[in-house]
């Protein structure tokens, strides 16, 4: 992150200041979710998370001290010493990115990576700070995703940062992650919400949760989302692809 400060021997003169985010990993390999998926990019993920989902598959990101703290010259570092021709997409992911905007808007400036955030859209306003972003994946929340914690305002927020994206003209594609408990009620109610609140249009995602095996009458499951969908949005279904592959 970047902080504003006055250097103390050169009165009126103001320096940056690197402020530390909490890294996860830094790695390589085939993004394997959305509409990116089979594309090689470097991933940065954050530790800390705003949300407590019950299907995340990524449970030690959840805690910021989790995270190695690093500066983001110390990232950009990393960046480089993996970066490969066929690379050319910095995804940020976590944990939720979206809590680190400003380290977010300096790497962004340091580099000539596309920039792809994984976000859930919650935090509406650390999105709207984000300097320069070329598209966005935005998970859409479900009731059964957090455990009775659930509330209405996560999709109004949701929502929201959809809007603001839509009129910055920031490409930006959403993500259902359905359970083997999901109902068609449920999606129905969201994808009603999403029709009459959003400013614009967008695609949707549908992305069964893995691993398979663990659902019943997955296809008929899947057909009905699709049909619900696909009244108002171009759907797709797409699994975890990495999960197949058997890769990182």
């Amino acid at each position: 992150m970047k902080e504003l400060v006055r250097e103390p021997c050169l009165p009126g003169k103001w320096i940056m200041k690197n402020i530390d985010a909490p890294i996860i990993e830094i790695f390589s390999t085939f993004q394997g979710e959305g509409s990116f998926i089979g594309q090689r990019q470097i991933f940065v993920r954050f530790a800390g998370c705003n949300l407590n989902c019950s299907y995340c598959d990524t449970n030690n990101s959840k805690s910021i001290k989790s995270g190695k703290m690093m500066s983001v010259d110390d990232v950009l570092a990393e960046i480089d010493k993996i970066k490969t021709p066929d690379c050319d997409t910095l995804s940020f992911t976590g944990g939720e990115p979206s809590l680190y905007p400003e380290f977010i808007n300096q790497l962004a400036s340091k580099t000539n990576l596309k920039i792809l955030l994984e976000s859930n859209g919650t935090l509406p306003d650390n999105i709207d700070s984000m300097e320069r972003l070329d598209i966005v994946s935005m998970d859409i929340k479900l009731p059964e995703h957090l455990d009775g914690q659930y509330s209405e305002r996560f999709l109004d927020n949701e929502i929201q940062s959809l809007n603001l994206l839509i009129e910055k003209s920031i490409p930006v594609y959403c993500k259902i992650v359905v359970l083997p408990t999901t109902e068609t009620n449920t999606i129905k109610k969201v994808i009603e919400k999403l029709k009459d609140k959003t400013v614009g249009d967008f695609k949707i995602i549908i992305q069964p949760s893995s691993p398979i095996e663990k659902w019943k009458n997955l296809n008929s499951k899947l057909f009905k989302f699709s049909e619900i969908i696909g009244k108002d949005f171009d759907v797709y279904v797409i699994p975890q692809m990495h999960k197949i592959l058997n890769i990182r």
